[in-house]
């Protein structure tokens, strides 16, 4: 059987890169790992669903015993993505989307070369902003520190393999279709 394919989709927070793989997803019937993290889940989001809502204790075991296929410490939080979550679904040939900040990226990169790197921005650092105040799931103090990292993730955008910058949900998810489609034609 031949193997799925990975893509990772990755961008300062607020670039909105949730609500389009969400979307796509929904569309095209593709699988998205579920991250594990350390932050309190917003209304809504359900535990093995959206993350695998995890203690700092029980994230740093996973890490011991090399559970995670890349993690990093962002916000203040443990963000990961277990091994198992992927292996297992790209060696049954599917197709899978990792959403992950972009220090994740590079370290699956380094361990999926095929990996397919998609880097979400917005058109402009004011509009970032905009985002992230409208989400009103923040803090005033965590905002100022996703604006801050967001300046120093943007910087790694020329290290993926395609950047979409997103003016419209709609445009951005079907330049994110579009690079899939014209992936899997190539598999």
């Amino acid at each position: 059987m031949p193997k799925g394919n990975l893509y990772v989709v990755s961008g300062p927070s607020g670039a909105g890169k949730s609500t389009i793989c969400r979307k796509v997803r929904k569309m095209l019937g593709i699988n998205l790992a579920t991250s594990a993290t350390t932050r309190e889940p917003r209304t809504g989001e359900v535990h093995g669903v959206d993350y695998y809502f995890l203690s700092h204790a029980e994230f740093e075991k996973k890490i011991q015993e090399g559970a995670f296929l890349e993690y990093a410490k962002v916000h203040n939080n443990y963000y990961g993505t277990l091994k198992s979550e992927v292996e297992n679904r790209v060696n049954q040939g599917e197709k899978v989307i990792l959403e992950i900040d972009v220090q994740g990226g590079l370290q699956v990169k380094a361990l999926y070369p095929d990996a397919h790197l998609i880097f979400f921005k917005t058109p402009n650092l004011e509009q970032l902003e905009a985002r992230l105040r409208g989400r009103k799931t923040d803090s005033e103090e965590t905002i100022q520190l996703r604006l801050k990292n967001s300046i120093e993730e943007l910087k790694c955008e020329e290290k993926y393999d395609i950047c979409i910058v997103n003016h419209t949900v709609e445009q951005a998810c079907n330049d994110l279709i579009q690079i899939i489609e014209e992936k899997e034609n190539l598999s």
